[in-house]
Order: C-alpha cells, then structure tokens, then sequence
C-alpha cells in the first residue's frame, strides 16, 4: 500500500494506516485476542441519520464435542456522514452453563472516502472493550472494499493490544476476508477466510435485505467457518440480525 499516492489523506490518517500496516506486517498473522477468531466483517460505509439494533450470535464446537456460545446485543446509530458509534453487552456460555455478561464493547467506524471515489473504498474501526476481571482490549482496523461488477471483496486487517492485572501486555493481529456476489438485495451467498490465533478457517455465507418501510430495513446473515488448521475449533456457526430505522 503506498500511503504517499493518497494525497487526499490527511496526515493523521497516512499515520492511522502505517501504524496498522506495520502492526500486521510484523506480528504473526498467527495471533488474535482470547476471543473467538470468527467475527463480524465490517464495510467501510456510513449512511446518515441512521440508527440500528443488532443481535450477533457464535456457536463454536471441536472435535471433543466441546461447545461455546456467545451472544452480542447492540445499539448504533450515525453521529455524521462520516462516523458510526454502537455500544454492545456481550454474554456467553460454556457448554451446559448459563449464559452470562462478560464483557462490554464500544465502537467508532470512520468511512474515509466517499463510495467509488477511489479504486477501492477505505475506513477504519476502533474499539473499545472491557472484559470480566479488570482485562481490555483496544483494537484498530483498517476496512477496505472493493467491486467488480457483481463481485464485491472486503478485507479487515486489525492491530490489537490487549491488557490488565491478570493477563500479559501483548500487540496481536487478525486479517479476515470477504468475497460475495450480490444476486439480488434479498439474498448474496459469499465466502470468508479467517487467520488468528491458532485458528485460520473458512467457509459459506448468505446473507439477504428486507425492506420493511421508509428508511426501515431488516438484515440478515448466517455463515459457517470450518478450520484449515490443527488446534482450531471445527466448527464455528455465526448469525446477525440488524434492524436499521
């Protein structure tokens, strides 16, 4: 990526790109944060006025028939034409345990350039995450897109730092990749990869569009990850809803 032929960026954001670029070039596209690998993958685009309730669900099961369930209720909304914040409660659940709160997460997405102004559209996502026993998480991801026709490619490449009394200070990276074809607003099957900690996967997603009335939609998604690699969950299932008003 050569950061001098973006004339149009301001400085800070030339320093925001570097820093992500050089993070991930040097950690281990092997590392990831505690938490699970499979993920949201996000799109660099903000649309004004726009408010949303999300709810994110992640199953993962191994080998040893050993289960994990995670859930994330949100609330987003534009605070611009070019920035999004959402808050989120997260709880999981161990195998036949309870569910229970672990962890709140906060998050700002800037959309950089403006749709088709360049060969690929640009943002970034910071966040924000305190997690059960005084540990946090802060991460910033640089978002990229790009179509071709019907095909549209997003990739999120994520610098993460992480901390607290009772976990080790550690810089990590996650890279995750999108490639779907939209056939129609009701209905797009893609594929995704994902590389993290000890994890790398990839398999199907659908995803679809219901216009529910003016300014008023509903989405949805449902994708499946099976791992490539040795000491990865085998299978992780992940659902969204998005109510978008």
């Amino acid at each position: 990526m050569n950061l001098k032929n973006h004339k149009a960026f301001p400085a800070g954001i030339k320093i925001s790109l570097l820093f992500i670029y050089l993070c991930s070039f040097f950690s281990p596209l092997s590392l990831l944060a505690d938490g699970s690998v499979v993920s949201k993958i996000y799109h660099p685009y903000v649309q004004p006025l726009e408010k949303e309730i999300e709810l994110r669900t992640l199953y993962e099961k191994d080998d040893n028939n050993n289960d994990q369930q995670k859930v994330k209720l949100g609330y987003g909304q534009s605070l611009s034409d070019s920035w999004f914040g959402e808050i989120y409660l997260i709880a999981h659940k161990d195998g036949g345990d309870a569910f229970a709160i672990e962890a709140y997460e906060a998050e700002l997405k800037w959309q950089i350039t403006e749709q088709g102004e360049y060969a690929a559209d640009w943002g970034l996502l910071f966040e924000l995450e305190k997690e059960e026993g005084d540990a946090w998480e802060a991460a910033s991801t640089l978002l990229v897109e790009h179509q071709w026709g019907r095909l549209i490619g997003a990739a999120n490449l994520s610098a993460i730092y992480e901390w607290g009394d009772k976990i080790d200070d550690e810089l990590e990276s996650k890279l995750a990749l999108q490639m779907r074809y939209r056939h129609s607003p009701r209905f797009e099957p893609a594929i995704e990869f994902f590389s993290g900690q000890d994890y790398k996967g990839i398999g199907p997603l659908i995803m679809g569009r219901e216009i529910l009335g003016p300014a008023r939609r509903l989405r949805w998604e449902l994708g499946a990850s099976f791992a490539i690699s040795s000491d990865s969950p085998d299978l992780t299932i992940k659902t969204a809803l998005e109510y978008e008003f």
